[in-house]
């Protein structure tokens, strides 16, 4: 298969998910069953506190970009002096180019473009160990809480079950392992003829120390609390018979599960929505309270700092000589 038909069958996939969303999300919204159960539930919610939740998740958005501006600003040192200031910019510009491209890839060129211009190809690799770090959390997390979902709710023989955990802890490993050990990623690139010519680039993963990693790692998993934290806080306002354990435990799985799929943030929101929806029915029937839930964290997580991100657009330099 050559390369225009893979990327044609992946518009395709594509399509047929959002698609298979919107249906989905269109069926549950015309649903009376449904709108009459959200509407007397949203009619028992205090309005005073509903608005003061929303605005400590407001709050917790900002405290989680700026928590990815200071990881940022900590990994581009290599490259160059920045103030968190300026790695706030960069971040939210980056939030602006994200929603328009497929997988978020647009959020690397909007942020690395605050570099000087020689440095910003090395800012996409020193950005990558930053995605990578926040990936081996979600995935590390997604899975315990994925084994945990499939012990209490799917009751799988416990043979097959024991080869699933088995499974998952070699996985965990061998996540934590080559995070922690990055440097054989760029061995493993550097050792493919055609990349060899990109070893400059590759090896900034490399200079990354094991205590560098590790902190990088803690502004990753404080990220990870704040949104888990969001989601819990929207949640538990609208359905607040819900344990804390079991909404966290699919919050993980949620992100695992997003992680895995391909998106673009304009879009996302339907498939997001079917996710959420089927894995919150093991654990309630409010299904119209948990998509309002996770539209709103979209909504105040990444629409609200793409537009803010708009601002600081203007400030590029897409042609700059500095060294």
């Amino acid at each position: 298969m050559n390369s225009s038909s893979k990327k044609t069958l992946s518009y395709l996939i594509k399509a047929a998910v959002l698609l298979l969303a919107g249906v989905f999300i269109y069926r549950q919204l015309n649903s009376k069953h449904e709108l009459k159960q959200f509407e007397t539930l949203i009619l028992g919610i205090n309005h005073g506190w509903a608005i003061y939740i929303m605005s400590v998740v407001f709050l917790l958005m900002l405290v989680n970009w700026v928590l990815e501006a200071a990881k940022w600003k900590y990994l581009a040192q290599r490259l160059t002096h920045m103030s968190l200031w300026n790695a706030i910019e960069a971040v939210f510009c980056g939030l602006t180019w994200a929603i328009f491209t497929p997988n978020r890839i647009g959020e690397y060129g909007g942020r690395v473009l605050f570099l000087p211009q020689r440095r910003r190809i090395h800012g996409v690799f020193a950005m990558a160990v930053g995605a990578f770090g926040q990936n081996v959390i979600t995935n590390v997390l997604g899975a315990i809480a994925l084994m945990w979902f499939i012990w209490y709710f799917l009751h799988l023989n416990l043979l097959l079950y024991t080869g699933l955990l088995i499974i998952s802890f070699v996985f965990i490993v061998l996540m934590l392992l080559f995070y922690f050990n990055i440097r054989w990623m760029v061995s493993l690139l550097n050792s493919v003829k055609f990349l060899h010519k990109f070893h400059r680039f590759f090896d900034i993963m490399g200079r990354y120390k094991f205590t560098e990693l590790v902190r990088i790692m803690g502004y990753c998993l404080a990220r990870f609390a704040v949104f888990s934290f969001q989601y819990y806080l929207v949640i538990h306002l609208l359905i607040p018979e819900i344990p804390l354990y079991d909404v966290l435990m699919m919050i993980f799985i949620l992100f695992f599960i997003q992680s895995a799929l391909p998106s673009l943030d304009l879009l996302d929101v339907g498939v997001r929505n079917l996710t959420s929806v089927t894995l919150f029915a093991y654990v309630t029937d409010q299904k119209i309270a948990v998509m309002a839930a996770v539209t709103s964290i979209w909504l105040i997580n990444l629409i609200i700092p793409a537009i803010l991100g708009s601002v600081f657009v203007f400030k590029l330099k897409f042609f700059d000589n500095t060294l």
